[in-house]
């Protein structure tokens, strides 16, 4: 089965799929980023991230998921990563929304 495939700003995306997001590349986005073409044939860097139904495309160059890292308060100032803190309270967050959809 072919999931449907979401091309979306990073801006746009739903705090829910941003919460996953951020404990799957807990680590930072820029060596994650893939280049595709977009309807117009134009090349894109994009973070991929796949759920149960969906294939997200989240458009982002490697200076937007830099900087995306550097001003998000849930990742460390010094290393980019995560903070555990954050992914405790992400873990949560997702494990509470996960419970909602039962």
């Amino acid at each position: 089965m072919n999931k449907p495939r979401v091309v979306k700003d990073y801006e746009k995306v739903s705090e829910d799929i941003l919460a996953q997001i951020k404990l799957e590349y807990a680590y930072g986005f820029v060596k994650k980023l893939i280049l595709f073409k977009n309807q117009n044939g134009k090349l894109v860097s994009a973070l991929p991230y796949e759920t149960d139904d969906r294939y997200y495309l989240i458009r982002m160059t490697r200076i937007e998921a830099q900087e995306i890292i550097d001003e998000d308060d849930d990742y460390d100032d010094d290393d980019g990563n995560l903070t555990d803190e954050a992914k405790d309270r992400l873990e949560e967050y997702v494990e509470d929304m996960e419970d909602d959809d039962d």
